[in-house]
């Protein structure tokens, strides 16, 4: 699978190349940060309609278990290119607006300062500890579920449902693997669309501007998937690197490296999101290559933040240099993540409290995230004190 892992998100620079997926559906790659980005804002050239088609075709048994649990995904928001879009993104971009989502950084810092003290004793103890398990893989449904009204169901569910979600949809899967991620992912699309037809907050406001019950639906499942479940694979993949970078620990300890630098430059680098997907609208040409009408176009947004015509150092983790706030991890134009700011905030509070403990650990097990075409999945992150 071309995008397995990062052993080649350093090769030789072209800006675009035909390569053919592990379905043997040719996609043309986008490397280069200023095509990336003209893709994501010519949305009437390049629609986001294929974002979330399903990377390997589900079976009719897989179908018949979706249809049973009447899931469908209509146009809402990441693949919607109709005259709905803006009118759905305004009602969720008032729900995560900047101020409301700065109002919840006490109580999270004070949640992650009672975790992180926790941690601390169980490394003076010799133990070994999980940041993934036991700090960052449920932070960001916490805090989405102060912002918006979310069905009642335990963190589990939820988790569980979110990442079958993405592994049904951007991953390389036999028919068994789809058959059983069909089951997780329709039981809580129920669950969703009870919630959908009843549910407070933005459920309800999506319903009062008259949007059918789908598409509240699916804008719910939008927010449970993208608004959480990224956000904890990279509050992870943050932590992992930082784990390596001393230097970098020492200047948020003294004040020379500014919080916010390293977010960004987190995102710069290990950017949960690795590609994107659009389609050409029309024939076309992209950076001097001629694209059919319906070529499916595959953006590479983590190989895009390493153009060396836009960052200093591509390869180096080193905060505030120039180009390392110019990344496309939450991509651009009228699709870019309306859930932005809530991602910077959560990780600006895990790198403020958490940098300190990570000093004398040992990597025990570094994450491992599997194939997937789109998103990197961390399942682990396990450190301990010598």
């Amino acid at each position: 699978m071309l995008f397995r892992g990062w052993e080649s998100v350093d090769a030789p620079w072209p800006d675009v190349a035909t390569v053919v997926d592990h379905v043997g559906v040719a996609h043309l790659v986008v490397t280069r940060h200023a095509l990336v980005r003209q893709v994501l804002a010519e949305p009437v050239t390049w629609l986001p309609d294929n974002a979330l088609d399903a990377v390997t075709p589900v079976p009719v048994a897989a179908l018949r278990i979706l249809a049973r649990h009447r899931f469908r995904l209509p146009p809402t928001l990441a693949n919607n290119s109709g005259a709905s879009h803006p009118a759905i993104r305004e009602i969720v971009a008032e729900a995560l607006h900047p101020a409301r989502v700065d109002a919840q950084r006490p109580w999270l810092t004070d949640l992650v300062r009672r975790r992180v003290a926790r941690l601390d004793t169980a490394l003076a103890a010799g133990e070994p500890v999980d940041l993934y398990a036991a700090l960052a893989a449920d932070l960001p449904l916490l805090v989405l579920a102060r912002l918006v009204d979310l069905p009642d169901a335990p963190v589990e569910a939820v988790k569980d449902f979110a990442r079958a979600a993405l592994e049904l949809f951007w991953a390389p899967l036999d028919a068994d693997r789809q058959l059983a991620l069909a089951a997780e992912v329709g039981r809580f699309h129920t669950v969703l669309r009870d919630f959908a037809a009843t549910g407070g907050g933005l459920a309800a406001r999506l319903r009062a501007a008259g949007h059918s019950p789908d598409v509240v639906v699916g804008a719910l499942f939008f927010l449970l998937v993208a608004g959480q479940e990224t956000t904890s694979q990279f509050l992870t993949l943050l932590l992992h690197r930082l784990a390596g970078e001393p230097t970098v620990r020492a200047g948020l300890r003294d004040g020379r490296v500014a919080v916010a630098d390293v977010v960004e430059e987190g995102l710069r680098l290990e950017p949960p999101i690795v590609t994107w997907r659009r389609v050409a609208a029309a024939d076309t040409t992209l950076g001097g290559t001629a694209v059919a009408a319906g070529t499916s176009v595959v953006l590479w947004l983590a190989r895009a933040g390493r153009d060396p015509e836009v960052v200093a150092e591509p390869s180096g983790f080193l905060p505030g240099q120039r180009g390392s706030r110019r990344h496309l991890a939450f991509g651009a134009g009228a699709h870019r993540c309306v859930g932005a700011q809530l991602a910077r905030m959560e990780a600006a509070v895990v790198v403020a409290e958490v940098a300190a403990l990570l000093d004398g650990v040992t990597v025990v097990r570094a994450p491992w995230c599997p194939d997937n075409l789109t998103f990197r999945m961390p399942d682990a992150f396990v450190v301990r004190r010598p």
